[in-house]
Order: structure tokens, then C-alpha cells, then sequence
């Protein structure tokens, strides 16, 4: 590999993956140097960030006083879709452009829900333990399995990947309800049916969550919510952890309110070891994973590296999150 003179600096907050030799191969030859947080508190990234010129975060808090730490800092890059865990507002008022990928791993998680969708009304998990545990022909037949085009599937957000979880459900001859209230009735993609959230919730058989993390739509299920639902209903979030009250859910499945959920994001990662959920054989749980496949990953990883690249180029990059920031932006970008 040819690396340029090294005349920038990033910052790389925390990362999940084997390690970081994709974006190291881009922003070295770009002239880039990468410098890896050893911890993501925020002493240490407000330390590690008060001379780099880029900040690339995935899981990581970046708070306001990290990002004011950041004096020299033209660019925040996601690892990722949600931008919640940086202080956008901050970023915004002192020029620092912030970007995402909002697109990279639409497959993977819709794949995801239905995954655990399938997994659940074919009790795939429970029956595989009792079979393992010597119980082949004495195991009572699954409680909640329907026959899936007779179901109602229920999405919260239609975005790119809500629509693509409508599009794999439609397969199934399941019927589709999405509540979205920034989506006309008149907008809604072929074979989904707009509906309020109240509606949704009584109607649905299986329900998933695929709203962006706001003020608005923190604890958007609640116990008012989750009383809606069917007590054969599943709910499956594989959005963000703070969609849904998690103390109020448990108390809905051990209530039997609701008869199961699936779910791949918590409120606070990683959860406590003695989480309740984590007791519960109608709850599947995976760790924050729904993103992934090989493909998605060196996507992520590439993609977050180019945009630091182009701002700290002066060109536009593919996704601004905050385009307010355009009029007085630290960096030079030529619209």
C-alpha cells in the first residue's frame, strides 16, 4: 500500500469488528493518520479528540463535551444509521459536519426480523433444547403457531428498512399495517396498509420497530402500548433500545399481555448479565448484530472512512446528517 504524507488525523472512538485494516487502507493513502481510542469514556475521548481533524464513532457516547473538546475537528463519521449518541446540536453549532450510513445494512436486518419472527411462531428454540434434552415425542405442541398468511404484520416506521420488512412479510401472504406519521396514506408502498399506531398495535400479530431514536419516539411502546396488543402478539426491536420501556415489557410478558419478543438492541449495551429478559424462553435476545453480515461490515467500514476523505477534501459527502452546519461549516466544501 502507498501511504501519502500523513497530514490529517482521525479519531476512531470504538469499533465491534476484527479490526480496522479497510478504513486504515482508505484514509492512509487519503493522508489520513488513524488513531484508535484505547477506552470510549468520555475523559479519554475528550483527551484523544483535541487534535485530530475527524471523528469516525459507532456504539460510542460522543457527548457535548467531547465534541467541544474537538477544536480542530471538521467531520463526526458514523459507523452506522442512528446519530443519537453524538451530540448533534453541538456539532452543528460549531461546524463540524456529521454523517452516516443510512443504507448499508437494510438486507440484514429486515432478514433479521424475520428471523426472529420465523424462529418464534415455529418455536424453533425452545423445541430444539427439548429434543436436545431427551424430549423427541413427549414435547407439547407449540402454543402460538399461526399459519402466516392468516397473520397481520404490524411496522412502526417505513423507511428503507421498515419497507423492506413489508416487502419480505408480503411474501409470506401475510396482511400489512405501518404506522408512520410522516407518510400519507396516499404515499404508502404497494400492499401496505397505513394505519394509527393504536390500530396497529390491536390489529398485529407480530409488530417491529423501525423508527429512528428522538425525543418524539423515546419509549413510543409504553405500558398503555403493549396493553393494546394481542396476548399472542410478538414484538421484535431491532432499532434502538429506548423505543421501548424494557422494565414495562417485562412485566407485559410476565403478565402474558403480550406472548413473546424479539430483541437485538437494549436500552443500556451491554444489558446487566441478570437481565430479566434473559430468563424468559418466549424472548429471543441477540447482541446488537441484527446489521451484520460480511458484506455489510466492509461496506460500513469503507463508506464511514470515504466520508472523512471527502470533507476533509472540501467535497460533499454522500450523507449529511446535519445540513444546517452547511453555512458555517469548519470545512471548506465545495457545493
Amino acid at each position: 500500500m502507498t501511504v501519502a504524507q500523513l497530514t490529517h488525523k482521525v479519531l476512531i472512538t470504538d469499533y465491534t469488528w476484527p479490526n480496522v485494516e479497510p478504513e486504515r487502507k482508505i484514509l492512509e493513502e487519503a493522508g489520513i493518520e488513524l488513531v484508535i481510542a484505547p477506552s470510549s469514556d468520555e475523559k479519554t475521548l475528550a483527551s484523544y479528540a483535541a487534535d485530530v481533524d475527524a471523528i469516525m464513532f459507532c456504539f460510542a457516547e460522543v457527548p457535548e463535551t467531547v465534541v467541544r473538546a474537538a477544536r480542530k475537528c471538521l467531520v463526526a463519521s458514523r459507523y452506522g444509521i442512528g446519530v443519537d449518541n453524538i451530540d448533534k446540536a453541538t456539532c452543528s453549532e460549531l461546524g463540524i459536519v456529521v454523517t452516516n450510513v443510512p443504507d448499508y445494512c437494510v438486507d440484514e436486518v429486515a432478514d433479521h426480523v424475520m428471523a426472529m419472527v420465523l424462529s418464534f411462531n415455529r418455536h424453533i428454540g425452545p423445541l430444539d433444547r427439548a429434543v436436545k434434552a431427551g424430549g423427541w415425542g413427549k414435547t407439547p405442541l407449540p402454543k402460538h403457531s399461526r399459519r402466516l398468511r392468516d397473520t397481520t404484520f404490524g411496522i412502526v416506521g417505513i423507511g428503507r428498512i421498515g419497507r423492506a420488512v413489508a416487502r419480505r412479510a408480503g411474501v409470506f401472504g401475510m396482511r400489512v399495517l405501518a404506522f408512520d406519521p410522516y407518510v400519507k396514506p396516499s404515499e404508502a408502498p404497494k400492499g401496505i396498509e397505513m394505519a394509527p399506531l393504536d390500530r396497529l398495535l390491536a390489529q398485529s400479530d407480530f409488530v417491529s420497530l423501525h423508527t429512528p431514536l428522538t425525543d418524539e419516539t423515546r419509549a413510543l411502546i409504553g405500558r398503555a402500548e403493549l396493553k393494546i396488543m394481542k396476548p399472542t402478539a410478538f414484538i421484535v426491536n431491532a432499532a434502538r433500545g429506548p423505543l421501548i420501556d424494557d422494565v414495562v415489557l417485562v412485566e407485559a410478558l410476565r403478565a402474558g399481555e403480550i406472548a413473546g419478543a424479539g430483541i437485538d438492541v437494549t436500552p443500556t449495551e451491554p444489558p446487566s448479565a441478570d437481565h430479566p429478559l434473559f430468563q424468559m424462553d418466549n424472548v429471543i435476545v441477540t447482541p446488537h448484530t441484527a446489521f451484520h453480515s460480511q458484506e455489510a461490515l466492509l461496506e460500513l467500514e469503507e463508506r464511514t472512512a470515504r466520508e472523512v476523505v471527502r470533507v476533509l477534501n472540501g467535497e460533499m459527502p454522500e450523507n449529511l446528517v446535519n445540513p444546517e452546519v452547511l453555512g458555517h461549516t469548519r470545512a471548506s466544501i465545495n457545493r
